[in-house]
């Protein structure tokens, strides 16, 4: 099953891909006016179209207690519509951290601060769709 991973910003979507449910990969950023989330949600399904997806894995952005706060409740929401209207199936995978923990890789690999900046979204994409793929090998493997 192909896996489309998603991690939705104010202005930008990072999205990441997985053909065989083991690797997780960069497939680009969907960038939108600032807080449209119509418009990114059209891009979005789209996009989704074109890859025809199995299962969409979303950041869902939880507080540090685990609650949901706004940004997370509109994650949610934003996949709810996704998952209404493309009739494809939406998973919300906790991504704390994986902004910052893709900006200290991409660091350590010594990409440029300007090259970050337009991959960075890919790669927080890239680290919510490997924790999901990641997570749900695990549970099989029990």
């Amino acid at each position: 099953m192909k896996y489309i991973g998603l991690d939705l910003g104010s202005v930008t979507c990072g999205i990441s891909r997985s053909e065989t449910g083991r690797i997780a990969q960069p497939v680009k950023t969907i960038r939108f006016h600032p807080d449209d989330y119509d418009e990114a949600i059209d891009k979005i399904l789209e996009l989704l179209k074109e890859e025809k997806p199995g299962l969409v894995v979303m950041g869902y952005p939880l507080l540090q207690n685990d609650d949901e706060g706004p940004r997370a409740k509109l994650s949610r929401e934003v996949g709810e519509i996704i998952e209404q209207e493309s009739g494809i199936k939406v998973v919300l995978q906790d991504e704390r951290n994986t902004t910052k923990d893709s900006e200290e890789f991409l660091i350590a690999a010594n990409v440029s601060r300007k090259k970050r900046k337009k991959v960075i979204d890919q790669q927080a994409a890239v680290r919510i769709l490997q924790y999901y793929l990641d997570r749900v090998k695990k549970e099989e493997a029990l």
